[in-house]
């Protein structure tokens, strides 16, 4: 017998056909002879009207409550999958984040897991019950309810599986596992038989939607085999461990993309040693997650700093540099939106010099400018104009040999 857990998405679960298909789809794990966990999301747009509905009374409504609200989404559903499988003869039982032990830092909508006490889940399990566990929250330590941010649900069951040292978790979408780019935009396509942890992070992070960074990094930091799947179709998923052999000659594995992109440039900077750190430490005090930098020296008094942000944390950053502007001492600030972030990830890259030079002729050829640069051993990421962002993505998907049938690892 072994531990298995199993996370579904919204759109899983988004009626209530689909959460009794959801049901036999643990019903069958549980059958194999497993224990099984099972995690849940808000069914299908449940979450954005809830959020609607706080707009609706303010425009800035409180985090604290907005936590309380949102989770009531996720809780709606582990009431009805449990009755489902009570009602198919299965023994089951229901837990919110924190009747799970599931306790996080006290920052609202955005908290981080800091430990799960799984007490109450392995008394459950050890009774023959399936437990349903609500995602995407926890408690902070003054108990208050917290969410752990879009996505949140991935590492709710990643979190749950490092704990409980399951066999395996296995993540339910609506997808069929792990493609080398989004098969929404671009027709050929095709899914990965297996990707590594580090290629998994960086394309989560790179805004491939189908993972949650956080859950892929607990994956990796605990080495718990993750399976990303369908929960319509019963067929083989992607597999994401720490050692995945390549296809001969393949050295990108997917090409990623995130559009609502802004550059944000913070000029006349003191060309000091400690400008760089004071400004990036005041922007991480405020919770604002910054992605490409790049420097530029004016002269030798002065520096010029631009980086990336997501275009909803405008307005936030703008206001934190202005209300410290004495503390770091520029001179102004300038602003572009309407951009993209295209990147290209792939193992292969740190052994294959001149990938980087590749990927710039093939978007100099389409006539894309490129705006922004960052690197790492495993990817090369560029910030273009939002309306080349798919053309870009289709040029490159095609320069790199990602087309055609599945990749086998």
């Amino acid at each position: 017998m072994g531990l298995i857990v199993q996370k579904f998405g919204g759109t899983s679960v988004g009626s209530v056909e689909r959460i009794l298909n959801v049901a036999e789809r643990v019903i069958e794990e549980k059958e194999r002879g497993n224990d099984v966990v099972v995690v849940v999301s808000a069914m299908g747009k449940t979450t954005d009207k809830l959020v609607s509905l706080a707009k609706d009374i303010s425009s800035n409504p409180n985090k604290r409550e907005m936590d309380m609200l949102l989770t009531t989404g996720e809780q709606i559903t582990i009431s009805l999958l449990t009755m489902a499988l009570l009602q198919k003869g299965h023994d089951a039982i229901s837990f919110t984040g924190w009747q799970a032990g599931i306790q996080t830092e006290s920052i609202h909508g955005n908290a981080r897991i800091l430990n799960i006490d799984s007490t109450r889940i392995k008394s459950e399990l050890d009774n023959g019950r399936i437990v349903v566990v609500a995602g995407f929250q926890g408690i902070t330590e003054d108990d208050a309810i917290s969410t752990l941010g879009r996505g949140g649900s991935d590492t709710t069951a990643v979190a749950i599986a490092a704990t409980l040292k399951a066999d395996k978790c296995d993540i339910y979408t609506d997808v069929t596992g792990v493609y080398t780019t989004d098969p929404r935009y671009v027709k050929d396509a095709r899914k990965l038989l297996a990707v590594s942890y580090d290629e998994m992070l960086e394309l989560a992070n790179l805004g491939a939607g189908v993972l949650h960074p956080r859950a892929v990094e607990f994956a990796k930091n605990y080495s718990v085999p993750l399976e990303v799947r369908s929960s319509m179709e019963r067929e083989v998923g992607t597999m994401i461990e720490e050692e995945v052999r390549m296809e001969q000659n393949l050295v990108v594995r997917g090409v990623a993309f995130e559009d609502d992109i802004t550059r944000v440039s913070v000029l006349g900077l003191p060309n000091s040693l400690t400008s760089l750190s004071t400004i990036f430490t005041t922007l991480a005090s405020n919770h604002i997650n910054v992605d490409i930098i790049i420097q530029s020296s004016t002269n030798e008094n002065t520096t010029n700093l631009s980086f990336s942000i997501k275009s909803d944390d405008l307005n936030e950053t703008i206001k934190v540099l202005g209300d410290n502007k004495s503390k770091l001492n520029y001179i102004g600030i300038e602003s572009e939106s309407g951009l993209a972030k295209v990147s290209i990830v792939g193992s292969g890259m740190i052994s294959n010099p001149g990938v980087a030079a590749e990927m710039f002729e093939v978007l100099a050829g389409n006539d894309i400018q490129v705006k922004m640069v960052s690197t790492s051993e495993i990817k090369v990421s560029t910030v273009v104009e939002e309306g080349n962002m798919i053309r870009a993505v289709e040029a490159l998907h095609q320069a790199f040999h990602l087309a055609g049938t599945p990749v086998k690892a």
